[in-house]
């Protein structure tokens, strides 16, 4: 069997040193669609140097995204098929604010092997760590397909109950047609983002965007729409990929406010308008002080 779950579980963690700067998080934030308008005070904070907040999805990118899927689908145990591996979903724990520049030791490690049947999930989690202690935490689930059916552990499910009456908020962002160009610049170079032929292959009609793009923008318009845009309140962000997004068209970000201790929280589903609203994100989470 490709994915031998004990020791997949069982295998040493891998540690390595990420290090990012000012220019890193500008990047990022200019790859999620930030600076529109270019001299408007709320998006300067994201985009010049002496305003600088990170947003924290920026963990994502990181030391560019180190030590990420792809090595991680090297460690023992695991033996896949590229092609049949699907970012399922992301749940990213800040422990305290990001800086905007500094250096720190990321962990990855298998934290867990669920048995879907015709699938098998891998949730893979970096945790990272500077001199004063921890900085956050990531988990992304992976689907790889054609790999369950051994009789073991489902795992939990990540559908919920959808949120109750019309949200609290909607807003809509415009995808630039190069977006995913200008994102991968942060570290995935992946060709389905970029080369058409490529995509076509996977099965595509046309390049796809980032999943952790989306990601990035939803972050930002809950901060920017429901948390005065201050990007220290966020302390959990949790989403399912539940479609694609093409580069060019405009994601619709509803958003329900719901109670959660020791704050609140946001529930979000995001969907691409020029398709009647296909979804993309489900299952979305924003926890916050």
């Amino acid at each position: 069997m490709p994915i031998d779950a004990a020791k997949a579980l069982a295998a040493e963690p891998r540690s390595g040193e990420i290090s990012w700067d000012r220019k890193d998080v500008l990047l990022y934030h200019l790859g999620i669609g930030a600076g529109v308008p270019a001299t408007d005070p709320d998006e300067l904070r994201y985009t010049l140097e002496s305003r600088l907040h990170v947003l924290p999805s920026f963990a994502t990118v990181a030391g560019s995204g180190a030590p990420g899927v792809i090595s991680s689908l090297s460690l023992p145990g695991i033996d896949v098929d590229l092609a049949r591996v699907l970012h399922g979903g992301q749940t990213l724990t800040l422990h305290r604010p990001l800086p905007a520049e500094g250096t720190a030791t990321a962990t990855g490690r298998i934290a867990a092997v669920y048995d879907k049947g015709k699938a098998a999930v891998l949730v893979m989690r970096t945790e990272v760590a500077d001199g004063d202690g921890p900085l956050w935490t990531n988990d992304a689930q992976i689907f790889v397909r054609g790999e369950g059916g051994w009789g073991g552990d489902r795992g939990p499910s990540a559908r919920l109950d959808p949120p109750a009456g019309p949200p609290d908020r909607t807003v809509e962002r415009r995808v630039r047609e190069d977006q995913a160009l200008l994102y991968r610049l942060s570290g995935d170079w992946n060709p389905l983002h970029a080369d058409p032929e490529f995509a076509k292959l996977a099965g595509f009609e046309r390049p796809i965007l980032h999943g952790l793009c989306t990601y990035g923008i939803t972050l930002k318009a809950v901060v920017d729409t429901l948390l005065d845009g201050d990007v220290t309140r966020v302390r959990t962000y949790t989403t399912r990929f539940a479609g694609v997004v093409h580069p060019g068209e405009t994601l619709r970000v509803r958003m329900w406010r719901v109670a959660a201790a020791p704050g609140g929280a946001v529930r979000v589903a995001v969907s691409a308008v020029e398709r009647d609203d296909a979804p993309v994100l489900a299952d979305t989470v924003v926890e916050h002080l």
